[in-house]
């Protein structure tokens, strides 16, 4: 005997089992994997409530309500996030993109309007900081390196996607490997790990079970991308030249003295939504 689930029904089941599972916002979760899987918008949904879901559609759907009960991000069973207004494809290779680092991204181009500039991305992942830049500033060529292969050809497929020829791709330890190999540059971004190594494991399950450990800890205190990044600014950086970090909560002032202890200047702090110390700025 066939059972005959509609769209309505299909959520009313998922949400229920999300919620057991103690997953939060169960029901936007069940929405959204249900919506990508019917090709269309969470709220087309509920003008489809009666709609019934084809057997494919209903064992993919359960494949899906399966894997976010395992606490696996919605964004990689999706395969994509929105960032500053274009989907990323995203797997558990490089961190997902969060909306706070939109602010970095935004104070940049905002600063930098019809500026031709050579910009360096350290720490690139998906390439959604990179990628975004080159997109809203065409006449900047931009330079974004990872230490992770893996990544990298996560970014590479972000680059084909949108088709941004201004930006080029390299596998780099900046920890370790000759930085005078990469050039210089008029700017410098980096979204680095942050999350220091005692708070590691108090972060969300989901987070901690799938994103790359490797882009979200330093395994120190959460300050040695920051100071080395800011070492070698001056080897990197025209004169003149910017550099901008994203901050954690709580550790732009650090940061800012960081850099002010490895002789950058002029350091700003630039707010996100939530009046969040996000971006700290500086000059060589």
């Amino acid at each position: 005997m066939v059972i005959m689930l509609t769209v309505l029904e299909s959520l009313q089941l998922s949400t229920e089992y999300l919620e057991k599972k103690g997953i939060d916002s169960a029901r936007m979760n069940a929405e959204l994997l249900l919506a990508d899987i019917l090709n269309c918008g969470r709220l087309d949904l509920y003008l489809r409530f009666e709609q019934p879901l084809t057997d494919e559609e209903k064992s993919i759907y359960r494949d899906f309500i399966s894997r976010r009960a395992k606490n696996e991000p919605l964004q990689y069973i999706i395969g994509n996030v929105e960032f500053f207004g274009m989907h990323f494809i995203v797997n558990e290779n490089v961190l997902i993109p969060r909306q706070e680092t939109e602010i970095l991204v935004e104070k940049i181009i905002e600063n930098n309007k019809n500026d031709s500039l050579r910009i360096l991305d350290i720490g690139t992942g998906s390439g959604c900081i990179a990628l975004s830049l080159a997109k809203n500033l065409p006449e900047c060529s931009v330079t974004a390196i990872d230490i992770s292969r893996e990544a990298l050809k996560v970014a590479w497929k972000n680059q084909k996607h949108h088709e941004i020829e201004n930006c080029e791709l390299k596998q780099f330890d900046i920890m370790s490997d000759d930085v005078s190999t990469l050039g210089k540059f008029d700017m410098i971004v980096s979204n680095p790990p942050y999350v220091p190594e005692d708070d590691y494991k108090g972060l969300q399950k989901e987070i901690v079970l799938h994103e790359p450990r490797i882009a979200l800890t330093d395994d120190a205190d959460g300050y040695k991308f920051y100071s080395r990044i800011s070492n070698i600014a001056a080897k990197l950086l025209m004169a003149g030249g910017s550099l901008y970090f994203e901050s954690g909560d709580g550790m732009a002032e650090k940061i800012g003295d960081v850099m002010k202890d490895h002789g950058l200047k002029n350091i700003k702090y630039h707010k996100d939504y939530l009046d969040i110390s996000r971006v700290v700025e500086g000059q060589v």
